[in-house]
């Protein structure tokens, strides 16, 4: 398939650690991808459904011990611990090598590898880039098919160069106590052993796409960021595209896939999604801020995925998907899981197989984590720019969090560098679904903390230097919080496709169409620019009540990020302490 010495060299030397049965080239072609899940299927890895209800969709248990990524397994492998930063796990990069070096020898003895070439972005983009993942599972050749583009035509793009990312995955036994992510940045390696849940193996996705491609971007001068992409068609059929971070459970696959409320829709408006997770941006031949999707699928949290929360990422799992740890309804050979509708099967298999009536049972069916991989061409407001190889234009940046009472529903940066300081604060409060205390506050500046593969003092840093590079091309940036909630704790504003009118706002805003009042934070609507026609329940006090800048609250939010920004030490811009300063003064 290739004569690249480079990549020639690497397998050689990985065959000889893994010692594979067998070693199969993945082409890419419909016909070995058949091929591979007709074997899958066979021996039980998957699960064939109704192929009449849901075509080309198969079902996948991971083990009971394997259902999510594993934080505190994931260590970035830097050569000094500082590079790494305090918000990543280290460990030298030899003792890393060595010790995984030993999990490895012999794994893959009695098993297949699979060598699968892949590109990151549309193939022929000049922003895409080439990995290669080893692998001895099936599951993942067939995720990081939907995924990515895989197969010859990624070596082609590669050609005789070495910048590719080299990727190990063994399932080896599913062994938690020797389970381990691991990313070497400066090598441009990502080994991964003993799993088999996606975030951990399908290593395109959170270990190329943000870790290893967060640290390229920073050597490379662009930027791989936790974003999705959205294009708003405007009645004269301008489109304007945003990139917007969000901390898990905070809407974002909704917000990718929104749908305009039906005033919206009469007049002309539409939404299009170019990606729902992560943005690749780089500075165009214009100047201005381009990004494309890496990624060519989805791969979603099933549960609360319904007709009326997402109907197009439902839509979009309805042919050629794969689900994970969900319920396999044997009624009708399909699959379900909690929040789909309010009619669970009776004659089913939980997520591990057991049987489970979901009308008698008071255990849930399908993993909380449970997810599906879906092609994004089948989602039905897919973009015409999607696999565009130059992508589409920023026209504004979007960061968001779950607030009870602090963040208001939108308000706009003063600038770029004020804009760099609002994301690095981004913060949600925990809810009833995790673990813990209700209402803490945890950072996650740019929803990247799980994800930078690299020191975040560096990664801030890099957003300002950035934010110089682009000058006044640069996009506009806006912090939204669709979470505020009354004295009752029910949420206020409706969300969903009603936040296209807080987007409209914003798009207008980046136009100069539509004036600002000035708050300690920011600039917030004038309530009366917030469109408000047809909904139900909500008045123009409303809005005033969402947009109301509680002083005291913000005072308290500035303690926490001092002690937050206490972390970074002296590897925090001058910059970001400067804002934090002027925030303190303007609350007074």
């Amino acid at each position: 398939m290739t004569s690249n010495q480079h990549v020639l060299r690497w397998l050689e030397e990985m065959k000889a650690l893994v010692k594979p049965m067998n070693v199969v080239w993945v082409d890419g072609s419909r016909e070995q991808m058949a091929d591979l899940k007709r074997q899958a299927i066979a021996s039980g890895e998957l699960i064939e459904l109704n192929q009449d209800l849901l075509p080309g969709c198969t079902l996948h248990r991971t083990a009971p011990n394997d259902v999510a990524r594993v934080e505190h397994r994931t260590f970035i492998c830097t050569r000094k611990k500082e590079d790494a930063g305090p918000t990543n796990n280290w460990e030298d990069p030899q003792v890393m090598y060595e010790k995984l070096r030993k999990l490895f020898n012999g794994v893959m003895h009695d098993r297949t590898m699979y060598i699968i070439p892949y590109s990151m972005g549309p193939i022929g983009s000049p922003y895409s880039k080439v990995g290669i993942e080893l692998t001895d599972s099936i599951y993942v050749v067939l995720n990081m098919d939907i995924m990515t583009r895989v197969g010859k035509a990624a070596l082609d793009q590669l050609g005789d160069s070495n910048d590719f990312v080299r990727g190990l995955h063994s399932k080896a036994d599913i062994d938690e106590e020797n389970r381990y992510i691991c990313h070497v940045p400066e090598d441009n390696t990502i080994w991964s052993i003993n799993s088999g849940y996606g975030g951990n193996v399908l290593l395109g996705k959170k270990c190329f796409a943000l870790r290893i491609a967060s640290y390229q971007g920073w050597k490379e001068g662009w930027m791989a960021e936790h974003m999705l992409i959205l294009g708003i068609e405007n009645p004269k059929g301008e489109i304007k595209y945003v990139a917007a971070a969000f901390p898990s459970a905070c809407g974002k696959t909704n917000l990718a896939m929104l749908i305009p409320p039906e005033v919206y829709q009469k007049k002309g408006y539409k939404v299009w999604t170019v990606g729902d997770d992560i943005a690749w941006m780089n500075i165009g031949k214009d100047g201005r801020l381009w990004a494309i999707n890496p990624e060519s699928g989805f791969f979603g949290v099933a549960p609360g995925t319904n007709m009326k929360s997402n109907a197009n990422a439902l839509l979009s799992t309805k042919k050629n998907t794969i689900f994970t740890n969900v319920v396999h309804n044997l009624e009708n050979n399909t699959v379900w899981w909690e929040g789909l509708d309010k009619n669970p099967p009776e004659h089913a298999l939980d997520w591990q197989g057991n049987p489970w009536n979901g009308k008698t049972s008071d255990k849930k069916g399908a993993h909380p984590n449970s997810r599906f991989t879906a092609p994004a061409i089948n989602c039905p407001c897919i973009s015409s720019e999607f696999a565009n190889p130059q992508g589409v234009p920023i026209s504004a940046i979007i960061f968001g969090g779950r607030r009870a009472k602090t963040a208001p529903l939108v308000y706009q940066a003063k600038d770029w560098e004020h804009g760099v300081f609002v994301g690095s604060i981004m913060a949600s409060e925990t809810t009833a679904a995790a673990t813990g205390a209700v209402g803490v506050v945890r950072r996650d500046p740019m929803a990247m903390l799980p994800f930078c593969g690299y020191h975040m003092g560096d990664y801030f840093q890099h957003w300002l230097d950035m934010g110089k590079k682009l000058g006044d091309k640069a996009p506009k940036i806006f912090n939204v919080n669709w979470f505020r909630t009354d004295d009752n704790g029910n949420f206020i504003w409706p969300g969903f496709g009603e936040n296209l009118r807080v987007l409209d706002w914003i798009i207008q805003r980046c136009e100069g169409a539509v004036d600002a009042v000035e708050t300690p934070i920011g600039y917030e609507p004038k309530p009366e620019d917030i469109n408000i026609e047809g909904l139900e329940g909500i008045t123009e006090d409303t809005i005033k009540n969402l947009l109301y800048v509680d002083k005291n609250l913000w005072k308290e939010e500035v303690a926490g990020i001092k002690e937050f920004y206490a972390k970074f030490g002296d590897r925090l811009p001058k910059e970001l302490n400067a804002q934090l300063a002027a925030l303190e003064q303007r609350l007074g």
